[in-house]
């Protein structure tokens, strides 16, 4: 077994938070591994978003197996979840599951540039405030019999594929990042001071922020499990 050593208990209890978020949304949620010297990127796709969710942790020391000095693997969110220990903070990596779709087509690592027309914290998380509490209307005047799989999903698309202030960022994305505990001040920092980019590379934009980050596809450029054609 392969053990993972991470930097102190508070990035094992993160981590630990952010497989769990993964799991209350899909409790078959799978996650895809990266490591390399004494960072680990975690990977997951919380259903109905269509996003990618992107979280790194620190490492004690440099990411050693053998021979291997690089870690890429799937893996069950759940069996990681079991074997991380808070008080060590240290994790097992388990045996390699059959990655999802989307789990072949992960962001790129660099290129990434600012993007302009964010708005700050306390905007975007009002953002999704608005947007979920007029998701929660609209489907509350449907009438029963109108109250289909595919009126809702009408609904939903409409609302949640709205940019977040002057950018091309759906609020999915930002609902996404809220959901997954991601959209709060920075450790020791007064709200107006937590720092929020959105960046791009290619055909992604990136939410960042620093619990993690959430990265889609430009609208038009094709969803996570479609090809672009």
């Amino acid at each position: 077994m392969t053990a993972l050593h991470l930097v102190d208990e508070g990035e094992a209890a993160d981590l630990a938070a952010f497989l769990a978020r993964l799991i209350h949304y899909d409790r078959a949620a799978a996650v895809r591994l990266q490591a390399s010297g004494t960072t680990l990127a975690v990977f997951g796709r919380p259903p109905s978003f269509e996003v990618l969710a992107i979280r790194t942790a620190r490492l004690s020391k440099p990411y050693e197996n053998g021979l291997d000095l690089v870690l890429d693997v799937t893996v069950s969110a759940g069996e990681l979840l079991e074997s991380l220990d808070e008080a060590a903070a240290t994790a097992t990596v388990p045996a390699a599951v059959t990655g999802p779709p989307w789990a072949g087509l992960l962001p790129p690592r660099g290129g990434w540039r600012p993007e302009p027309g964010l708005p700050g914290l306390d905007a975007v998380r009002a953002a999704v405030a608005a947007v979920v509490a007029e998701f929660r209307a609209r489907t509350d005047e449907l009438a029963p019999e109108s109250r289909t799989r595919s009126a809702l999903d009408d609904i939903g698309r409409e609302i949640w594929s709205r940019p977040v202030g002057d950018t091309s960022l759906p609020v999915r994305a930002a609902h996404a990042a809220q959901s997954l505990g991601f959209l709060r001040p920075a450790r020791g920092a007064a709200p107006d001071d937590a720092v929020l980019r959105l960046l791009s590379s290619g055909a992604w934009l990136r939410l960042w922020t620093p619990y993690g980050s959430i990265a889609v596809r430009r609208a038009g450029l094709g969803a996570l499990d479609v090809s672009v054609r």
